[in-house]
């Protein structure tokens, strides 16, 4: 470990295509409070952790020199849920309009998971432990 360097992530930023779709999606599916809204952004309150939703454009300089790649380029990574019913939660999204991408399946980690993409392709699992099989 680095010394200085604290186990808990504080924020998350997600590069969105189109900030008032992805604003729209994360306030229906996730209901979460709004710390910060600005018209290039909007930071939502997911328990201790932030999740920032950014409009691809102000990126660059956050990541410089890397190149910002785009939301067609595929899934690059996976941000998991833990519910306690993942088949209620996925009736609850279909109930909403949100299309799933896979699931509910059981996993032979001892997890029930279930996926669905926000507007520009970010992957969201949602997980429930179950018994190992």
């Amino acid at each position: 470990m680095v010394k200085g360097l604290p186990r808990e992530v504080e924020v998350i930023t997600l590069f969105v295509d189109d900030i008032a779709a992805s604003k729209a999606f994360y306030a229906k599916v996730f209901a979460s409070e709004i710390v910060w809204e600005d018209a290039v952004s909007s930071v939502l309150r997911f328990g201790g952790l932030l999740i920032n939703l950014l409009d691809v454009s102000q990126a660059p300089p956050l990541v410089a020199p890397l190149p910002v790649g785009p939301s067609s380029a595929g899934a690059r990574a996976l941000l998991t849920i833990r519910v306690a019913d993942v088949d209620d939660v996925c009736f609850a999204l279909r109930g909403i309009g949100v299309d799933l991408l896979n699931g509910p399946i059981d996993r032979p980690w001892g997890r029930r998971t279930a996926s669905f993409a926000d507007p520009s392709g970010h992957v969201w699992e949602i997980a429930q432990l179950i018994g190992r099989t």
